[in-house]
């Protein structure tokens, strides 16, 4: 037996920053996707393990079922309908079959994300030994919503085959859950984010697990249905970053200057609010789509100054931004800045040849260029390697 789930990653299209502060934010999802494959053994093949395989960095790891059953006894394991936040003493007894695993030193960072995959599989399947492989198109740690879809992936893949889940396992392709599927499902992609992060907004898991677009003020998700395709070329300027940090240099500087970061995030705000408005009408003929991306390259405009208002950028960003705009191209950072990622909105009438020349030379100062339709498919599981 044999499930696949895709979940695509996720980008800020507007507001970041200023949201911790009030303001409207607007959140896509993009065709890059994380794959999570599960495999449950033939009974002659059994041989009482449960693997994992991250396919892009090259690791694989396993454990025998008994020693994950050991490390949880004694904790009230939940049942696959009831999403469950990790105890802190499961987290402790996990931790340790983590650490016995010795994860090279320059890729710990991924040690969270396993420990994730253990409660997740644990609460979802119990004890079964079985195989999951995971490879991603996402680049990690970037700002595109790489843990999020990886636990949403986990998550779609062990509740396809649960009693949760009404899914034609004969169905060829790519199929869609329910939409009371989808809920539950992305509860236990928030609690897999809650290991990994600590305190996670909720925004990346759901954006991944509904797709298409939200917007989100105060701690309120609405979902929006874009009327109008859209391209972007997203930038990686391979430069980590801060986020913690980040957020806190903006609520330093808004305690520093009151009245005038008030007006930067009032303007933010505003510009969500029309961005969400323009992205849900409808385009009548192309000359309406064409005028719709113009008013869409002003307000990222307009956005990505009001970032650089509350200290946000980085010197790589702003050679980003010099680059595009030689090519009349509007361009705004993604998430945190401080690096990461920026969005570089592709018109319908952009000729090819220019997107070549672009990514050229951005890829010659050291980034690396990836192309993505926004506001897609949210997470879709196939069986029998029929994707």
């Amino acid at each position: 037996m044999e499930v696949k789930a895709r979940a695509p990653g996720k980008i800020i299209l507007s507001g970041e920053h200023a949201v911790v502060h009030g303001s409207t934010a607007v959140a896509a999802s993009i065709d890059l996707c994380t794959y999570a494959t599960l495999r449950f053994p033939a009974h002659s093949d059994n041989d009482g393990l449960l693997r994992l395989e991250l396919k892009d960095i090259g690791l694989e790891f396993s454990w025998p079922v008994v020693r994950i059953k050991e490390a949880l006894s004694g904790i009230d394991v939940p049942n696959p309908s009831t999403p469950t936040s990790c105890p802190a003493e499961a987290i402790k007894s996990l931790a340790i079959l983590v650490e016995e695993l010795n994860i090279p030193e320059e890729k710990i960072g991924i040690a969270a994300g396993v420990l994730a995959f253990l409660w997740l599989y644990s609460s979802i399947q119990g004890f079964k030994p079985a195989t999951v492989i995971i490879s991603s198109e996402l680049p990690l740690g970037s700002g595109l919503g790489s843990s999020a879809a990886l636990c949403v992936a986990f998550s779609g893949a062990l509740l396809a085959y649960s009693d949760c889940a009404s899914l034609d396992f004969s169905h060829q392709g790519w199929l869609d859950f329910g939409e009371s599927e989808l809920d539950l499902l992305n509860k236990w992609a928030f609690e897999g984010e809650k290991i990994i992060h600590g305190r996670p907004s909720g925004i990346d898991n759901t954006v991944s697990t509904y797709g298409n677009m939200i917007k989100f003020r105060s701690g309120s998700l609405t979902r929006l249905k874009s009327n109008m395709p859209l391209k972007m070329l997203i930038t990686n300027t391979n430069v980590g970053r801060n986020t913690k940090a980040l957020v806190a240099g903006v609520t330093e500087r808004a305690l520093r200057h009151p009245d005038a970061m008030a007006s930067v995030f009032n303007a933010v705000d505003s510009i969500s609010g029309e961005l969400a408005t323009i992205i849900q009408s409808k385009a009548s003929d192309e000359i309406s789509v064409t005028e719709k991306e113009a008013k869409i390259e002003e307000l990222m405009e307009m956005n990505q100054g009001l970032l650089q208002c509350m200290g946000v950028s980085h010197a790589s960003i702003e050679t980003i931004l010099r680059t595009t705009l030689k090519y009349k191209l509007a361009s705004k950072l993604t998430g945190a800045g401080g690096g990461g990622c920026v969005l570089t909105l592709l018109p319908t009438l952009l000729s090819a040849i220019v997107v070549d020349k672009v990514t050229a030379e951005l890829e010659s100062c050291g980034f690396h260029c990836l192309t993505a339709a926004i506001g897609g498919h949210g997470v879709q599981v196939c069986f029998g390697g029929s994707s």
